[in-house]
């Protein structure tokens, strides 16, 4: 069983730059395929956009495709270092009631930790762990 969060995060996320536009930023979580992109500004950790967010938080505001993902994203997320306990970043999910936690080091992204990669390493055999397991969804 994994220790610590570089055991079963994913290295090497998708990052874009907190002026992206929502466009691009729903290309790059179709070319990567991913629900969750890491946003920054310069080299340091901004907050996270999710594909939920793009629905609810602009195109359903009726925004421009064109307009920046900076105003959208989630701010003042909490983080995890890839040398942390596993449990923390479980605990971090059930107390901010979030799927996902950006791995940092010294501010930069290195990394993201979701509920599936801690379902995988978990609970082999939950439900959550065969979805995420399996092929996605094209």
């Amino acid at each position: 069983m994994a220790q610590t969060i570089n055991e079963v995060m994913t290295h090497d996320p998708i990052t874009v730059d907190a002026s992206t536009t929502i466009a691009q930023v729903a290309r790059k979580m179709r070319e990567g395929d991913t629900g969750a992109i890491l946003v920054t500004e310069g080299d340091e950790l901004a907050g996270i956009i999710t594909d939920r967010d793009i629905v609810v938080r602009a195109l359903a505001d009726g925004r421009d495709p064109d307009t920046p993902i900076g105003e959208f994203i989630s701010r003042d997320v909490r983080t995890v270092i890839p040398d942390q306990p596993v449990e923390e970043a479980i605990r971090i999910m059930r107390e901010d009631n979030v799927r996902r936690v950006p791995v940092c080091r010294d501010g930069r992204p290195v990394g993201i930790v979701s509920i599936g990669d801690l379902a995988l390493e978990r609970d082999e055999e939950s439900a959550l762990a065969d979805i995420s397991a399996g092929r996605s969804n094209n």
